[in-house]
Parts: structure tokens; sequence; C-alpha cells
């Protein structure tokens, strides 16, 4: 009975949706790089190159192999370099969006962290924290007078 009890508390907490938000937001942003480097990026650059699809590059290790009737007897033995190429697309466009994305998150969390700025609300605990730190520093001013 601990297990679905502690199963329950993680559910409840949040994590378990915000993991599964950030699951289906991350299938959906695969799906838009996919077709970003598909049909956006990989036409032009295959325009360029006079018509390479490199989708179809491929190094072949082994012919496939047909009888003297037609019939296949062994499959292609192939190393698909092309696709592996797209793939690294995909990889370079995703983290290149992802690091934009963070450090962009990351300079609105510094905005709201400073409580000098008016200009975007601060959170309640570093608010709090920076009022102890005052008061802090005006209790060691004040001994510091009186020595």
């Amino acid at each position: 009975m601990g297990f679905f009890k502690q199963f329950k508390e993680f559910a409840v907490k949040g994590n378990m949706m915000d993991m599964a938000i950030g699951i289906i937001i991350g299938a959906s942003f695969n799906k838009v790089i996919d077709v970003l480097v598909k049909k956006v990026l990989m036409p032009p650059l295959s325009l360029m190159t006079d018509g390479l699809n490199f989708q179809d590059k491929r190094f072949i290790l082994r012919d496939k192999v047909m009888d003297p009737a037609g019939e296949l007897v062994s499959d292609e033995v192939a190393i698909g370099y092309g696709a592996l190429f797209e793939a690294f697309m995909d990889f370079m466009i995703i983290g290149m969006t992802v690091f934009l994305v963070v450090k962009f998150m990351n300079s609105l969390k510094n905005k709201a962290h400073d409580v000098k700025d008016k200009t975007i609300k601060t959170p309640k605990d570093i608010e709090l924290l920076s009022q102890l730190t005052e008061l802090i520093q005006e209790q060691n001013d004040l001994l510091k007078k009186q020595k």
C-alpha cells in the first residue's frame, strides 16, 4: 500500500503533470523540427547540391541479389549516412532552439531576482530574503557604530 501512497503524492505534487506536459510538448516539437528539416531546409540544400537527396545517400556494403527468375535472394546491406546527416541537422536545430529558450528564460529569471528592478515582479521569497539581508546589514552597521 505504501507504493500507491507514494505514487499518489508524486502525482499530486505536480511532478507527473510537469513531465507529461514536457513529453507532449517535446513530441510536438520533434514533429515541427522534422518537417522543418525535411521540407524547409533540405530541399534548398538539395537544390544547391544539384538535386542531391540526402535521405537516399548510403554506402552499399552488399548489393541485393536476385535469382534468374527475378526473385529476391538477399537484401541490400548499406550504411545510410544521409539519414544520419538529417538526424544530425534535427539535433542541431533542436539544440540551438533549446539553448535560445533557456537563455531567454534565464534572462527573465535574472531580472525577476533583481529586487531593484520594478519592471518585473520579484518572487516573494526573493523579496523577503532581500529585505532580511538589508535588515542584517543595518544591524551590523549599528553594531559597528557602537564599538
